[in-house]
């Protein structure tokens, strides 16, 4: 595979340019490199400045992600019919032809960290191609593995057991199809035969070899035994082969070895022999999981072994990771109908002292991290990351015994937290770490709010809170034993919903002081609990109604007292080192300001301070969480302040102007949907005519160029909103609704946008009189029937239906029959009856079904059309659906309100590319355009009743031989609520 050096040298200078700390420079050359990827050869390019030796390993590096990443997204994918795909962004055929002889070479000579970018990226080649269209692969796999066995070359067979893995990993989480089990068939008939060999040849040569090597010469070989324990999980995932079934002892015969055998000190304590033991305790948790008949026979001994094992002191590294696998599946032993394996009282105080207690403790390498690395610290400890920690796994241990001991359980853990306390209190300066172990048992076993399958009872929670955990928080050394204090805010955090109301105001100074605390764990968790705080939602019974709702427990009045020091030590604390950036601050800080009310010199500080913090950010936005957070708090302060004092909003304009210009100008495109979004607030906060700032901002807008960026548009039609409310008639001049419409069309040419075309045309019909509209409305029809001949699904359709009740609601039932008559004679009825009738039912939200129901009710009602005698039919079937829709709204309420828990306001973002996330505090609570209409159901009897009371007689036939039985009684339910009567329905 040759490429021209000048090529790689071009390739290599743009990769280490896009390392630099100078923005302007990595921005330059990032741009270059996403030019680049369109080019011919560009795949084959990076494959080979990955591999050459000549060039930086930093660039080299780089170029290997780069290449994994573009095979992920522009590897040809087969199609279902079992041709190519036709995307047209995919490799070409040629280059990939060049990338698959080449890339198991160039990955058997790489060094490891590009090795394994390398490895899946032939993972990712082939997910599509293997085996069907890439037959020589494991062939080519398994010739080089024997010949790097005979050979005794352990490096190189480590590597084609690396690329082997990665091959194979598919298997661990795929759906389990025809398809998959042919692939995993030819997979194990090629290679299973091979793995075995390597494997018992390996663990012969690691028994010879172990008592007389160092550990440099002995880590390849228990790196490749590793190895192939993890290609045993991967074809053993989807089912039990038979191959491994027949073969079963000689495998469980070399794991048991590996867990009861002791090396020599020095290479136990290279951690790569405890690194084996932990893939062979995924594969024991594998077959307990899933073939607990096959694997019974041999489950007494590894018990006992892993059991052993964990009792063994060790100094390796990796016992750790090894200690939290071993634990999971002495769990799920526990949880089987094995369970009393673990049953005696001697054996479960033996899993208490022995196992659960001594890996509950915080180690050194906890407070290590605690210092270190506090983001890594909180995602373990708070947020229950995917990687298991020792503490987590021990209690989930306790949590699997007390499935079917819960009374032994509890006994025993209850004597044990008081010991930890009691030994707490002999020594409080020496044993903070018993008191912590304590708290921590008691989180981790105690019921909370919520959850499922009952907590084991270990402690009163009345007394341990008031005994325990109060203290520590009113401490007057508030800032000493910082993990402790930690573990008590996340002792908080946990039982939120169940601290009184009372309560937790008068603990909230003594939480305020921990977020100028300069353990960055211990600010992040005081972020965190009064973030939490403020979101708890109560069941309300409504006295008006029979129902329940849910209403914030905290509200405005209970969080003013506070919220200055809140916002101030929130302020400071962000300027301590490693927090410059800390989400969770961020995030309190946004909620407090969109829930408190904040005036004066406070609101010029904040502003200020979030405006300086966002002028950094955008040097190298790398934080998305944060960044979503900071625009999330200057919306809530725009919001509430700007709401309360209109003075405000020169201060905000003259903060925000400067920075949001400069995201436009200098392309940050991270931050654009942010920024439009901003702007709109600003716009709906102003008062008519707007500025000269405003109106430049309104001819960008109204630019094509300005839409070409999908991720925007939701942005856009925001910010298009905001200017049509405070401007509809400024679109009479200039061409702007011509050029209005052009951006519309686009918008509905691609399903991914045709939600913004919708809103941008309610936006018109909303804020525009029909006289501007009027010479257009022919234009709008036409785009939206096109589109409807090859578009009809269930979205597009009610997204129609909806904006032709907006049409209905806002200039009348003659003026959309009319217009859109306009386009082909009778063409309403038709699409009434194709389109609206069928579909209306299916109409879901608030605003939309009130909408939907009242302009149905008023075709119904005043449409010379369907009040015709020829439409009696139709008639009939539309009022079948406005009853059925009211009806099922009824249904759907419990259900809403059991969802509104959801924490709508705190959206997050995945990565780094541009995307739209709707600011919630930025949001402008719509307005309604039917407030006259308190209650649609109301409105349809008593319009039904006007209407059957000026033509008696004439609509109950037509009810009754075109609505639905049940809807007949609902609609006679409505009647009789209301205290209606639609002649002769009260015969019917």
């Amino acid at each position: 595979m040759e490429v021209a050096p000048e090529t790689l040298d071009t390739l290599a200078g743009w990769f280490a340019q896009s390392l630099s700390p100078d923005a302007a420079a990595r921005r330059a050359a990032e741009q270059s490199i996403e030019s680049a990827k369109c080019s011919p050869g560009f795949g084959l390019a990076l494959l080979g400045l990955a591999s050459s030796p000549r060039h930086d390993p930093q660039s080299r590096l780089a170029a290997s992600v780069q290449f994994k990443n573009l095979l992920r997204r522009r590897w040809p994918k087969p199609s279902p019919d079992g041709g190519g795909d036709d995307d047209a962004d995919h490799l070409p055929p040629s280059d990939c032809a060049i990338i698959k002889a080449n890339l198991l070479q160039l990955l058997l000579t790489a060094p490891p960290l590009i090795q394994a970018q390398l490895s899946e990226a032939l993972a990712a080649a082939a997910a599509s191609d293997f085996p069907a269209r890439w037959e020589s692969l494991l062939p080519s796999i398994v010739s080089s593995l024997g010949t790097a066995l005979s050979a005794g070359d352990i490096p190189a067979t480590n590597s084609l057991l690396a690329a082997a893995a990665s091959l194979f990993s598919r298997f661990r989480n795929a759906f389990d199809s025809n398809t998959i089990r042919l692939d995993l068939k030819y997979c194990l008939e090629n290679f299973a035969a091979a793995l075995l060999e390597v494997f018992l040849s390996t663990s012969r040569r690691l028994q010879a070899t172990a008592p007389t090597v160092t550990p440099p010469e002995s880590r390849p070989v228990f790196e490749c035994l590793r190895l192939c324990c993890e290609i045993f999980y991967s074809l053993n995932s989807i089912d039990l082969p038979e191959f491994f079934e027949d073969h079963m002892r000689e495998w469980m015969t070399e794991f048991r070895a590996f867990l009861t055998t002791s090396y020599p000190p020095a290479i136990e304590a290279d951690g790569a022999p405890d690194a084996l033991r932990a893939a062979v305790c995924d594969n024991l948790q594998l077959y307990m999981e899933k073939y607990e008949e096959e694997f019974r026979g041999y489950l007494k001994e590894f018990v006992e072994a892993v059991w052993g094992l964990l009792m063994a002191p060790s100094v390796s590294p990796s016992r750790g990771q090894l200690a939290v696998t071993a634990i999971r599946f002495l769990t799920t032993v526990a949880e089987s109908v094995h369970h009393a394996l673990f049953g005696s009282p001697e054996a479960m105080k033996q899993i208490c002292d022995s196992v659960v207690v001594p890996n509950l403790r915080l180690r050194d390498d906890d407070e290590e991290l605690f210092e270190g690395n506090w983001v890594e610290y909180v995602r373990r400890d708070a947020e229950g990351s995917d990687a298991d920690t020792l503490r987590r796994a021990a209690c989930r241990l306790l949590r699997g015994l007390a499935a079917n001991y819960r009374e032994q359980v509890a006994a025993l853990v209850s004597a044990q937290v008081q010991q930890m306390l009691a030994a707490y209190a002999a020594d409080r300066t020496n044993n903070w770490k018993e008191k912590d172990a304590a708290i921590y048992l008691v989180i981790s076993l105690m019921q909370k709010p919520g959850a499922t399958g009952g907590g084991t009872p270990v402690v009163d929670m009345e007394s341990f809170f008031t005994s325990v955990i109060v203290p520590e928080l009113q401490a007057p050394d508030w800032e000493s034993e910082p993990m402790l204090k930690a573990t008590v805010l996340r002792f908080l955090k946990e039982f939120k919903d169940q601290i009184p109301k009372a309560t937790a105001l008068a603990l909230l100074p003594s939480v305020i002081r921990f977020l100028i605390h300069e353990s960055n764990v211990v600010h992040s968790y005081a972020a965190t609990f009064i973030e939490n705080l403020l979101i708890i939602k109560d069941m309300v019974p409504v006295p008006s109604a029979n129902v329940i709702t849910r209403a914030p427990r905290y509200v405005a009045a209970d969080i003013n007292p506070y919220a200055q020091p809140i916002v101030q030590n929130l302020s400071k604390a962000l300027s301590f080192p490693e927090s410059y950036e800390n989400p969770y601050l961020m995030k309190c800080l946004m909620r407090v300001l969109g829930i408190a009310n904040i005036a004066g010199q406070i609101v010029h500080e904040i502003t200020a301070r979030l405006v300086g913090i966002l002028m950094e950010v955008c040097n190298n936005p790398k934080n998305p969480d944060f960044n979503h957070y900071l625009f999330e708090a200057l919306a809530a302060v725009i919001g509430q302040a700007g709401e309360q004092d209109p003075a405000l909003l020169p201060v905000f304009e003259a903060s925000l102007f400067p920075v949001l210009q400069r995201i436009l100008v200098e392309d940050i495109s991270e931050f654009w949907p942010y920024a439009f979004q901003i702007f709109a607030q600003l716009v709906n906060l102003s008062r008519p005519p707007l500025s000269q700032n405003y109106m430049q901002l309104f001819g960008v807008l109204l630019s094509n160029a300005t839409w070409d960026r999908p991720p925007c548009v939701p942005a856009l039609v925001r910010l298009l909103r905001a200017f049509l409310r405070k401007i509809p008639n400024e679109l009479n001049q200039e061409g702007r609704l011509p050029n209005i419409l052009v951006i519309f069309r686009s918008l509905l040419s691609r399903s991914s946008t045709e939600d913004s075309a919708f809103y941008m045309l309610n936006t018109l019909v909303e804020n525009v009189s029909f006289d501007i509209m009027n010479p257009h409305i022919n234009e709008i029809w036409s785009a939206l029937f096109t589109r409807l001949q090859t578009r009809q699904a269930v979205k597009f359709v009610n997204s129609l239906v909806v904006f032709m009740s907006l049409v209905v609601v806002k200039y009348g039932p003659g003026v959309l029959v009319s217009s859109v008559d306009a386009i082909q004679p009778n063409i309403f009825m038709t699409i009434l009856q194709r389109f609206w009738i069928p579909n209306l039912k299916f109409i879901k939200g608030t605003v939309e079904v009130k909408l939907t129901s009242v302009a149905s009710t008023k075709l119904i009602c005043e449409s010379a059309l369907l009040l015709d005698g020829a439409a009696a039919q139709t008639w009939g079937k539309l009022l079948d659906s406005i009853v059925a829709l009211l009806s099922r709204t009824d249904q759907d309420g419990a259900q809403q309100d059991q969802n509104d828990g959801a924490d709508a306001d705190s959206q997050r973002t995945s990565g780094y590319s541009v995307s739209f996330v709707r600011l919630q505090y930025a949001g402008k609570s719509e307005d309604d355009l039917l407030k006259e209409v308190n209650d649609p159901k109301q409105l349809l009897v008593t319009s039904l009743a006007t209407l059957s009371a000026q033509s008696p007689g004439r609509f109950g036939p037509i009810i009754e031989q075109n609505v639905d039985p049940a809807n007949k009684g609902a609609l006679i339910q409505l009647c009789a609520a209301y205290n209606t009567n639609i002649e002769p329905m009260a015969l019917l």
